[in-house]
């Protein structure tokens, strides 16, 4: 029987080779061999080369097509699409300033001008990230939140450059 221990003890003896041999099959999985052979790059280059023909161009286009589409197995971009909504819908969320010049105003606009808002964000993940599956269940709205604090991480600890600083002005022309 094959367990843990038997592995180890395989392994500090140095007989794992001899007592488990490991096939190497180099063509078991297509797609990861054409994964090494054909990179966006190289695909873009081909499909769009002048020195193509028309079938040959069409041909590595349609290869990109399918390359990029299987790409995305995991729902990303359902998910993506998901967070763009959830993110544009808190702009006119419960947390913005209630006086008419204030509705551009966020509760993280004003950790910024004290920075607090990396030290906000992190610890906003950890409390949506932990209270995933104990309150309200599996909640969608806690991962959302979890991703929208990390997306907002990145932009307060500088990962997309300095972050702009407002103009202060006030927008009068808001409903």
């Amino acid at each position: 029987m094959v367990n843990s221990w038997s592995l180890a003890y395989e392994v500090m003896n140095g007989t794992m080779d001899d007592t488990y041999p490991y096939k190497q099959e180099f063509l078991s999985d297509n797609d990861d061999q054409a994964a090494h052979h054909f990179d966006d790059v190289n695909l873009n280059i081909q499909a769009n080369s002048p020195y193509n023909d028309g079938w040959t161009q069409d041909f590595y286009k349609e290869e990109l097509t399918k390359m990029t589409d299987s790409r995305n197995k995991y729902h990303e971009d359902e998910i993506l699409s998901d967070i763009q909504d959830y993110v544009s819908g808190t702009y006119n969320g419960h947390y913005t300033g209630t006086k008419h010049e204030y509705r551009n105003v966020q509760t993280i606009d004003l950790m910024a001008s004290r920075d607090l808002a990396s030290d906000f964000c992190q610890a906003n993940i950890l409390k949506y990230g932990s209270r995933y599956g104990s309150k309200d269940g599996k909640n969608k709205k806690d991962l959302m939140k979890v991703i929208h604090y990390a997306m907002l991480l990145l932009h307060f600890d500088e990962h997309y450059g300095k972050p702009k600083m407002t103009s202060g002005e006030i927008d009068h022309n808001m409903p």
